[in-house]
């Protein structure tokens, strides 16, 4: 198996409440890159809110055989999350998932 870190667009449709992101942190631990020598390597936040704007990026890292599996785990986890903080996929939007790292067995 092999590390991944993947990155995932998405856009907040609706305003997220401090107390629902510290839940959405907090439904992805455990994924967060930081955890790990590659995510502190590349500096990466689990999550990632841009100046002005209603989008944001989730870097999480997911073990999986192939680019494929990593991208799909890493959709599953970051939809999870989202549902579990209040947010439908309407309400929050992801784009594709782009491999931003990987790290050997």
């Amino acid at each position: 198996m092999t590390i991944y870190v993947v990155t995932l667009p998405g856009t907040l449709l609706t305003e997220l409440t401090p107390e629902a992101r510290t839940e959405l942190t907090r439904a992805l631990r455990g994924s967060d890159p930081r955890e790990t020598d590659l995510g502190v390597a590349e500096d990466l936040d689990l999550l990632t809110f841009y100046p002005d704007s209603s989008a944001f990026s989730l870097h999480l890292e997911v073990e999986a055989a192939d680019t494929a599996t990593a991208e799909a785990r890493a959709r599953d986890l970051a939809t999870a999350a989202l549902r579990s903080v209040g947010l439908t996929a309407e309400a929050a939007p992801l784009g594709d998932p782009v491999i931003t790292g990987i790290a050997g067995p």
